[in-house]
C-alpha cells in the first residue's frame, strides 16, 4: 500500500500566532515535525500542506516537500483532502504540525490497522487518569470491544456511576482512505460536531467506524508560550 504523511501547517494560530515558525533548539517546531515524520521511514511520501509563504520557503530551502493551499479551508483534513486530490494514495496520516517530537512507534500502530480492509478511518487513544479526563481540553474516546470508537466527547466520558472506568485520551493523529477523506469533505458539519466542535464526530454521524489503537505516546502540542518553554526543557 501507498502510505503518504500530511502535515497541515495554518500559519495564524489564534492562541500563538506564528508557532509554526518558532525555533525549538536550532530548528523551527514545523521542521521537527517533518523531520521527524520522515525519519520513520513509514511513508512513501511526506509532505507539508500550508496556507503560508513563510511556512512552505522554510520546508522547500531544507530539502523537504511542500504545498501551498490554493483556498481557505475549516480544518487540516480539508486542507488535505485539497492537497491529495489526483495523488497516487492508498492511505493519508495526517499528523499535527504542532507536534514536534512525533514518534514511529504510534504512527507505526496506526498504518498496520489498515493490514484489515474494512478498516477506513483510524487514530490512536491513550489510557489516562481521572483528573485528566475531567479536563474539557482533554477530548476523550470511549471504544467497543473491537477498539471502533463509539463517542469523543470534551466531557468526561464513560460517567463513573459505580466502578472504576478506563480513561482513554484521544491522540488527534488520524489515518483515512482517500476515497473517505474525499467523501468526508463532501458532507456538511454534523450536529454532533458543531456541538462539541470535533470533526471526527462526522465520520462517527455519517456511519464510518473509526478504529482505535492505544499507544503509550505522550504527544506535546505547542499551542501557547508556555508550551514551548516546557518542549525546550525537554529538548
Amino acid at each position: 500500500m501507498n502510505f503518504v504523511a500530511f502535515i497541515p501547517a495554518r500559519y495564524a494560530a489564534t492562541r500563538f500566532p506564528g508557532k509554526l515558525m518558532q525555533l525549538l533548539g536550532n530548528k523551527t517546531i514545523i521542521r521537527h515535525v517533518y523531520e521527524n515524520t520522515l525519519r520513520t521511514g513509514l511513508f512513501n511520501e511526506v509532505v507539508v500542506v500550508t496556507d503560508s509563504e513563510t511556512i512552505y520557503k522554510e520546508i522547500i530551502s531544507h530539502g523537504g516537500k511542500a504545498l501551498i493551499s490554493r483556498r481557505e479551508h475549516e480544518s487540516g483534513s480539508d486542507r488535505i483532502a485539497e492537497a491529495v486530490t489526483g495523488m497516487d494514495a492508498d492511505v493519508i496520516v495526517n499528523v499535527q504540525g504542532d507536534e514536534p517530537f512525533i514518534q514511529k512507534e504510534p504512527l507505526e500502530k496506526l498504518i498496520r490497522l489498515f493490514d484489515d480492509p474494512s478498516v477506513k478511518v483510524a487514530s490512536l487513544m491513550r489510557k489516562i487518569s481521572k483528573e485528566e479526563a475531567a479536563n474539557p481540553n482533554n477530548v476523550k474516546v470511549v471504544v467497543d470491544k473491537y477498539n471502533n470508537a463509539l463517542y469523543f466527547s470534551r466531557s468526561i466520558i464513560p460517567f463513573d456511576r459505580n466502578s472504576e472506568p478506563n480513561y482513554f485520551l484521544h491522540v488527534g493523529v488520524y489515518a483515512y482512505r482517500k476515497d473517505v477523506l474525499l467523501s468526508f469533505t463532501q458532507w456538511p458539519p454534523s450536529v454532533l460536531e458543531q456541538t462539541e466542535r470535533l470533526e471526527q464526530l462526522r465520520y462517527l454521524e455519517n456511519g464510518v467506524k473509526i478504529k482505535m489503537a492505544e499507544t503509550g505516546y505522550i504527544n506535546i502540542a505547542i499551542d501557547t508560550p508556555e508550551d514551548l518553554e516546557r518542549a525546550e526543557k525537554l529538548l
